[in-house]
């Protein structure tokens, strides 16, 4: 019987326990019992970086932005669609996922971190988009806790609402785009989006490629 190993435990900047876990070869990140990702079930992380290439195939990216490097596979799929000339900036809040990618999940996607056109900022998202903004971003990806609805942190709330989607519409290039991950379906924060001068299309997104239903959704926005 093979046992589920603790690799490694923190805090959040709001208090709650963080661990990281691995169980056969997989891995696991929990935080306050929530189980945020895993490294069973990276599709939709994965699709983020698809969807946005496919909207800008025409012109491809020269600089992107990753909201949240969790396990990094965002980041792996952004460096294997991106050209020589795309520059990755990564925003991580957490010291320590940092240096658990580097240490634990080097061999998973740790090793992206180490080339020359990927910069990391311990830096909370919503500052970095105001600060870091030029020249704009062609392309934002978010994966941010688990989306507008299923926030586990209430710090991040604030890039869910009108005043954020003004942050991140100055941000983005004439031509950008951003990608919000979600844990839920929500009409409503599409609505929100919408008011707040983007189009915007939801799309079901799976868990893992052989998944038979969507287990989360993908909002691709564009400014109007």
């Amino acid at each position: 019987m093979k046992i589920t190993r603790t690799l490694a435990e923190t805090r959040t900047p709001d208090g709650y326990p963080m661990i990281l876990l691995e169980h056969d070869g997989e891995f696991f990140l929990k935080v306050n019992g929530v189980q945020l990702m895993s490294t069973t079930a990276t599709a939709s992380e994965q699709q983020m970086a698809d969807l946005a290439y496919q909207v800008l195939s025409s012109h491809p990216p020269g600089r992107v932005l990753i909201g949240g490097l969790g396990f990094g596979f965002t980041l792996r799929r952004v460096m294997e669609l991106g050209g020589a000339a795309t520059q990755v900036l990564v925003a991580e809040l957490m010291p320590e996922i940092l240096a658990w990618n580097r240490t634990h999940l080097h061999a998973i996607n740790g090793h992206f971190l180490d080339d020359p056109k990927v910069e990391v900022r311990l830096e909370d998202v919503a500052v970095l988009l105001k600060t870091a903004a030029t020249p704009p971003f062609d392309v934002i990806l978010l994966d941010v806790d688990n989306g507008p609805d299923a926030l586990v942190a209430k710090r991040n709330d604030g890039l869910y609402g009108r005043r954020g989607f003004q942050i991140i519409r100055a941000a983005l290039s004439k031509k950008g785009v951003v990608v919000f991950w979600s844990a839920n379906p929500d009409r409503a924060f599409a609505d929100s989006l919408e008011r707040s001068g983007f189009t915007v299309q939801a799309i079901g997104a799976k868990a893992y490629p052989k998944a038979k239903k969507f287990s989360h959704t993908l909002f691709v926005a564009r400014p109007k």
